[in-house]
Parts: structure tokens; C-alpha cells; sequence
């Protein structure tokens, strides 16, 4: 199978959702292994657990540190393990919007009630004292907001007569260690996903002036409205094997200039000639800014003139 992405899961506590993640990983297609296990808390129990299972730990008391200061140590240690994503899983500090930005999109966390309903504290017995039939899971991506990321997924658990918080939460608990792994697997594999990637070019392309999409040689090809084409999403076209992104350049020179300086992202797409670059999108680590730029580039090549005097004239002010 392909490369697993690595994963640093971040704990305070017993980590039985880290756990949970853990053992999903040992199975033979899951897509993710845990390469750190992270945490605060020296005596989180966690920790021994993952040295036990041969996974490597950091620990970092954040008392007499600057939250600042820690979150960004933590971070440097996530890197150092060659983590691409991060697993939040009983985490309980309130991360800074530096150490959020930095794992943008690639940070992830479970919630225990059905977000937006309850965030914070006490979800049980806020859930219960509704009235409300369920309460449940939520697994979403991290932003600088508390508990307010985009939703990955959920699962409702009934609220049965007589429930108290505690044993609401162990029902609770039980669906957290199904789900996170699920959601887990399913965000690592969506960076290889063809679709995925084709629909994140989409966005970005329809978004530029007079832009629309059409199928060229089985590939979605965008363009100017009745006009030349500026990119195409090519996914193992001619059996190559890659997912990419195919943009004009000035041409020779600056084709071998790119390949030359990273070969494993860049190659001269077939069929295409000197005047094309193709962008590999499904190495896991796609600059989607950089992307961004690309096409914008790319559609200024075959604009008219009238359009892109347009736009210069209302980018100055």
C-alpha cells in the first residue's frame, strides 16, 4: 500500500481515544500511523501506554511557560516526528492561533456532543437537561475558534430514561473510539483522493474572471467562456500514475528550471508540449495558495486583454 501518513496525537489524559486510533492504525489498509504521542501532563496515563506500544512520546508541563511559548515547543516537536497531520484526543488546553494556523486544515479533534450544540464543558448533562433525545460525537478540524471547525463527522447516541451524564458518557465513549478513526482515515486519504483534489482545483479555478469548466480528453479542463484553455486536473491520463495539475509556463527554460529543482513535483506533461508544466497534486503536502497562484498565473496567459486590464485596474485600488 502507499505510504501511511504520519500522525502526532496530543493527550492530557488516560487516551483512550488515542488508544482507539492506535489500534485502528495496526490494520492493514488503515492509511495513518502514529509516529508521537504528545501531552502536558507528565502523569497522563497515555503516555505509558504508547511507550508500551512501541510509539514514541514528548511531555511538556506547561505550568511557568507561556501558553505561546509552549504551544510552539509542541509544535516543534510534532514536526520533528515528521507528522503531517495531528490527532487532538484529550487535549485540554486551549491552543493559540499561531500553533491552530500552522496545522490548518490538518488538525483534527472530537468533541463529545453533536456540534454546533454544546461546545465546551458538561455536554452530557447540558444534553440531558434539554430534554434532548440524543447526545452524541463530533469529529471536525481544528480552528482558532473553540469547537467551531468544519464538521468531518458524527454520531448520535441515544438518551435512554434514567441516564445520568456518567453513563451517557461511557455510550458516548464507545462511538468516539469508532468514529475518530473513521474521520481520521477518510481526512489522510482525501489528499490522494482524485476527486477530492480535482474538486479542490475546481474551486479555485471557477473562482477566477470568465472562467468555466468543461471534459478535454477525459480530464476537466478549464478556460476562459468561448475562449483558450488555462489548466487541466489530469488524473493517470495515458496510465502515468499521478494526479495533477496542468498550467501554461513561458516554456522550455522555466519547464526544466522547475523539474529540475523538484522532480518529484514537477514533469513535462505528455502531449503537451514546452509550454506546460504538470503539478503533482497527490503528494500529500499540495500548497493550495501556491496552487491558487498557478492558476491565476495560468488564466492571465490566455485572457484577453480587456479582462485582464479590468482586474489590474481594480486590483489598484
Amino acid at each position: 500500500m502507499p505510504d501511511r501518513a504520519k500522525v502526532a496525537v496530543l493527550i492530557s489524559g488516560s487516551g483512550t481515544n488515542m488508544a482507539a486510533l492506535l489500534y485502528a492504525s495496526r490494520a492493514e489498509d488503515c492509511p495513518y500511523e502514529l509516529v508521537l504521542v504528545g501531552s502536558n501532563n507528565p502523569e497522563a496515563g497515555g503516555l505509558k501506554l504508547a511507550e508500551a506500544e512501541g510509539v514514541a512520546t514528548f511531555c511538556l508541563p506547561h505550568k511557568s511557560m507561556a501558553r505561546l511559548d509552549h504551544d510552539m515547543a509542541m509544535d516543534a516537536a510534532i514536526r520533528a516526528s515528521g507528522a503531517q497531520f495531528v490527532a487532538l484526543a484529550g487535549y485540554m488546553r486551549i491552543l493559540t492561533p499561531e500553533f491552530v494556523t500552522g496545522w490548518q486544515g490538518r488538525m483534527v479533534n472530537i468533541h463529545p456532543s453533536l456540534l454546533p450544540k454544546y461546545k465546551g464543558l458538561h455536554t452530557h448533562e447540558r444534553a440531558i437537561e434539554a430534554g434532548d433525545s440524543h447526545g452524541g460525537c463530533t469529529v471536525h478540524l481544528v480552528t482558532a475558534e473553540l469547537d467551531d471547525g468544519p464538521v468531518l463527522g458524527q454520531t448520535p447516541v441515544a438518551i435512554v430514561p434514567g441516564d445520568s451524564a456518567d453513563s451517557l458518557a461511557a455510550r458516548v465513549l464507545i462511538a468516539e473510539h469508532q468514529l475518530y478513526s473513521r474521520c481520521l482515515a477518510a481526512l489522510v486519504s482525501r489528499e490522494t483522493s482524485p476527486e477530492w483534489l480535482a474538486q479542490q482545483v475546481r474551486q479555485r479555478a471557477l473562482a477566477l474572471p470568465e472562467a468555466d469548466e468543461v471534459q478535454s480528453h477525459g480530464m476537466p479542463c478549464f478556460g476562459i467562456v468561448k475562449g483558450k484553455k488555462f489548466a487541466y486536473v489530469s488524473s493517470d491520463h495515458h496510465g502515468d500514475g499521478k494526479v495533477a495539475l496542468l498550467v501554461k509556463i513561458s516554456g522550455a527554460d522555466e519547464q526544466a528550471q522547475l523539474i529540475e529543482n523538484d522532480p518529484a513535483r514537477y514533469y513535462r506533461p505528455a502531449y503537451f508540449g514546452d509550454g506546460w508544466i504538470g503539478i503533482r497534486l497527490d503528494l500529500g503536502d499540495t500548497d493550495w495558495d501556491a496552487i491558487a497562484d498557478w492558476l491565476a498565473r495560468s488564466w492571465r496567459s490566455v485572457a484577453p486583454k480587456k479582462l485582464t486590464s479590468l482586474i489590474d485596474a481594480a486590483d489598484a485600488f
